[in-house]
């Protein structure tokens, strides 16, 4: 991949009803003009892929069959049904891992070293990508240039320059793509954002969440599992081209990636996406970041507790984001304490409290005359893989925007990647969505991050 400049140019009932109400409980996010980039991999003209219609079957493959990409093989096994779809082919760069997810799967599914040799299958639909966090733009570029939807997990990709890769590739295509930020499924956020843009709390002034973990031997250290050896994975696969700093065969790496700033953002790509997408997606009308300054701290050094290789990525995060329009997302996230903060949205004239199944509204004091207070209960699903997946497969067959679809998804991962920059330069990040520009305060560039451009990247 070339420099991020040359990539920023200038310019309830059964569970089928449960799963078909819920997954249509949604909002629209706004579209934002964005101009073409260069994508990522192919050169040929994308493929259309096949016309899906209302009631038609989607062929669906898994694109990394570790533990996030077994939990989608299992809730779409159980779903198929209710979902209307067919589970064909796996590719993974372990052969175990291959292995076990065609066994559970059963059938005629077939397994791949190559990822691409799937994607080869003029029948398959859809893609799961479920890889380290390095791959997910390779695989969704591909992917959709192949002529597939893809669902992708979170963070939708690495580095800001490859956000917009993806962005372009699903305008060019057509094709649906879902972040798997299964929160955005959660009817409570839906109706955060009927609230708010219907001016019950006035001019949203300030989201505030958290995602808090307590680890004492570490976060991440996932055991490391005997069939692990360089004759089982591709190890050259798995780093990819991407990889500029070539370790030798490392097993704690590839079960413990999380950890790793050449594979992922830490807190940033794990567990802030969780809280961004719902937060954003609440306003009814998701805004690219004006500003974003974020803080990271690693003194607590967890792995040392459990005899664990020291990790690169902060224990403990917090993002402070402006939008255009005034509101401010306060966001933390820590693998050394689990005390959360209050979940709501504060607005001008009254907050909105989320919890559960639960949205309060609270009038501020000096309107407690003009606003009335609100409890509302009740609400359905809460988050659910299960429904995220079903709001997907609905969109392929619709045409519709999912719940976490590139719009939001897009702006999400700017506020990501800028604080990943914010944080490891010590800077304040301002953006302009129309060049794509990062700056600081005071009017100077920022070369954007990409593999191999920082120490540890």
């Amino acid at each position: 991949m070339e420099n991020t400049d040359k990539i920023l140019p200038s310019t309830e009932t059964s569970r089928r009803d449960f799963i078909k109400t819920a997954a249509a409980a949604g909002a629209a996010v706004a579209t934002t003009q964005i101009f073409k980039t260069p994508v990522y991999g192919q050169n040929q003209a994308p493929s259309p892929g096949r016309v899906i219609g209302a009631n038609d079957r989607i062929v669906v493959g898994f694109v990394g069959v570790g533990g996030q990409g077994m939990a989608h093989v299992r809730s779409q096994k159980e779903n198929m049904a209710a979902t209307n779809v067919v589970l064909a082919a796996v590719a993974d760069v372990s052969k175990t891992r291959v292995k076990e997810a065609k066994a559970y799967i059963g059938g005629d599914c077939q397994g791949f070293a190559d990822y691409r040799r799937l994607l080869d299958r003029k029948d398959i639909d859809a893609i799961v990508c479920s890889t380290v966090d390095h791959w997910h733009t390779p695989v969704c570029v591909d992917s959709m240039n192949a002529g597939k939807h893809i669902y992708v997990e979170k963070p939708m990709t690495r580095y800001l320059g490859e956000a917009f890769e993806i962005y372009d590739t699903v305008r060019s295509t057509k094709k649906i793509l879902q972040v798997g930020s299964q929160g955005c499924s959660d009817a409570k956020w839906h109706k955060a954002a009927e609230l708010i843009q219907s001016g019950k709390i006035g001019k949203a002034v300030l989201g505030q969440g958290s995602y808090m973990r307590n680890n004492p031997k570490g976060e991440w250290n996932y055991d490391i599992k005997s069939w692990a050896t360089s004759e089982d994975i591709d190890w050259q696969g798995w780093l990819g081209k991407q990889i500029k700093v070539r370790p030798e065969f490392n097993a704690d790496h590839y079960f413990r990636w999380r950890k790793y700033y050449p594979y992922c953002a830490g807190l940033l790509g794990d567990l802030f996406p969780h809280k961004l997408h719902p937060y954003m997606l609440a306003t009814g009308n998701p805004e690219f970041p004006s500003r974003v300054c974020s803080l990271g701290t690693r003194k607590v050094e967890t792995d040392k507790a459990g005899g664990n290789p020291p990790r690169d990525v902060p224990e403990n995060v917090q993002i402070l984001a402006e939008v255009p329009s005034g509101y401010t997302l306060m966001v933390c996230s820590s693998t050394v304490n689990e005390t959360g903060t209050q979940e709501m949205i504060r607005g001008h004239k009254a907050s909105l409290y989320m919890g559960g199944n639960r949205i309060e509204l609270k009038p501020e004091k000096a309107f407690s005359e003009e606003v009335d207070p609100l409890d509302i209960t009740g609400i359905k699903p809460g988050e659910s893989v299960a429904v995220h997946e079903a709001n997907w497969f609905d969109c392929i067959r619709s045409g519709k925007e999912p719940n976490a679809g590139i719009d939001l998804a897009v702006k999400v991962q700017t506020v990501i990647s800028l604080a990943e920059i914010s944080d490891r330069m010590s800077i304040m990040c301002l953006f302009d969505p129309k060049t794509r520009k990062v700056t600081t305060g005071d009017g100077r560039a920022v070369k954007v991050p990409t593999y191999g451009t920082l120490p540890l990247s």
